[in-house]
């Protein structure tokens, strides 16, 4: 008995170091045309390409990429010195050989050892040819007459050829059900979207059928996405669908982005990509030029960071991010603004909530700043000039002490039907409460001093107070 535990134990000992090596990657490159030079394995991933890996090429043309621990599943790429390169599908089998020529690197591409690597690779071998052939007709249609016969034969063969490609990515599906290739070729195909009718007696019924396309494909638009499956994250296609959605698909009101971003995470249960679809859509929002986008902030900052679900991010940037919530939740647009009780030029009190007007323009601006010098002076000509008989007024806020210069630029530019009014003493706490770290800054308010915009350009005004007048008619 001793002996056969004995032997199992030799057993388990030479078998331990061959199970550690199999786990690692070992992909066997020869590419004929190059050699004495350096090849680069990467990735793709937010798109962009990563470097993995990197091995010399002999005078053969011959190099080996192999680690210890094996490779992330996804889309790689081979890239070669004169920056052409080839993708290959990384999966599970991480041991495998392929050869190729330098020119013509997909179509003389040959893999060995890896069968659905060698199905990802057939299958581009076919998407280049199916390409090739509709460039032809679609080159030969632009010198037909569109309502030719001849024109109506080649939308058919390009119907045709759709229709061939359509098939054997079907079939590669339907044959490799739950690997990254399936998986990665069914993100790549668009939602099909039925045929809508309505009613004839129904007035704009164009318009009606194509509301209904719009909200199918909307509600549709990832069924074909495994959210759990963050291999996709390394491929050329999930970031660009994930942004499409985002920018092209859903209404860019900051409210709608904020549901369908809570949406698509919660679609998943894997750990990376929870963690990719928090960061690339809080960067979404925080980098935003559309109005009212922090409101996004701070609801993603709240749900998923501050709330200790982002287990990654380290604490200084959590500190400085609920430094930053903390300064732009109060001036959120829909929010009550802030009141403000300040003494004018003359000495006077003033309070913001006070203010009787339809709309109120509140800005914050000091003399000495470039950009005051042009936009406040600006403000005057396109908003106090031009609203004052519809009584739009403009609360205007000076962010220093000095009375001088205060003085001195209100004179020069006659900006007495402004409400001129500082802080001197910062009781108010306006640059927190108003988060103005820059001048000039301008908020727009209803009647009720509600935040209707913010951050809003001179130039921009008057179509958004037209807008909010319209509505306050209403």
């Amino acid at each position: 008995m001793k002996h056969y535990i004995k032997r199992i134990l030799l057993l388990v000992s030479v078998l331990i170091p061959i199970a550690s090596f199999s786990q690692g990657y070992n992909i066997d490159v020869k590419i004929n045309g190059i050699k004495d030079t350096t090849l680069l394995l990467g990735y793709y991933f937010n798109k962009q390409m990563f470097v993995k890996d990197t091995t010399d090429i002999d005078s053969n043309g011959h190099g080996i990429f192999q680690g210890d621990e094996p490779l992330d599943g996804g889309i790689y790429v081979i890239y070669l010195p004169d920056k052409s390169y080839f993708d290959i599908l990384i999966g599970d089998d991480q041991e495998f050989s392929v050869t190729t020529t330098e020119g013509d690197l997909v179509n003389s591409q040959k893999i060995t050892g890896n069968k659905v690597a060698e199905e990802f690779l057939k299958y581009q071998k076919f998407l280049n040819a199916k390409q090739k052939e509709a460039q032809k007709i679609q080159s030969e249609l632009k010198d037909l007459e569109k309502d030719s016969p001849e024109y109506e034969k080649g939308l058919e063969k390009l119907k045709k050829i759709k229709e061939e490609v359509d098939k054997e990515m079907n079939r590669i599906i339907d044959e490799n059900t739950g690997s990254l290739l399936a998986r990665f070729l069914l993100m790549t195909k668009d939602i099909e979207i039925p045929d809508f009718d309505a009613p004839e007696n129904i007035a704009n019924k164009d318009s009606v059928i194509q509301l209904k396309k719009y909200l199918y494909y909307k509600v549709h638009y990832f069924d074909n996405i495994d959210f759990n499956d963050e291999r996709l994250l390394r491929t050329p296609v999930f970031t660009s669908k994930l942004e499409r959605y985002f920018t092209k698909i859903v209404v860019q009101q900051p409210d709608s982005l904020i549901k369908e971003a809570n949406m698509v995470i919660a679609k998943t249960d894997d750990p990376k990509m929870r963690r990719y679809l928090i960061q690339y859509l809080f960067n979404m929002a925080n980098e935003s030029k559309l109005m009212g986008m922090d409101a996004m902030v701070v609801d993603m900052a709240e749900k998923y960071y501050l709330s200790g679900q982002a287990d990654w991010a380290d604490s200084t940037f959590l500190s400085k991010l609920q430094e930053r919530v903390t300064k732009i939740k109060p001036n959120l647009i829909g929010n009550q603004a802030p009141d403000l009780l300040m003494q004018s030029v003359d000495g006077q009190y003033y309070r913001l909530s006070e203010v009787n007007a339809p709309i109120t323009i509140l800005l914050f601006w000091e003399p000495n700043c470039g950009h005051c010098k042009k936009e406040v002076p600006k403000l005057k000509e396109v908003v106090s000039d031009k609203y004052k008989d519809k009584g739009v007024k403009v609360f205007a806020v000076y962010t220093q002490v000095e009375k001088e210069p205060w003085e001195k630029f209100i004179e020069e530019h006659d900006l007495y039907d402004f409400i001129n009014v500082n802080d001197p003493y910062y009781r108010t706490n306006f640059r927190n409460l108003y988060d103005v770290y820059s001048t000039p800054t301008i908020y727009v308010l209803d009647k009720n001093k509600k935040i209707v915009g913010k951050r809003i350009g001179a130039e921009q005004l008057p179509g958004f107070i037209d807008f909010e007048l319209k509505q306050q008619e209403k």
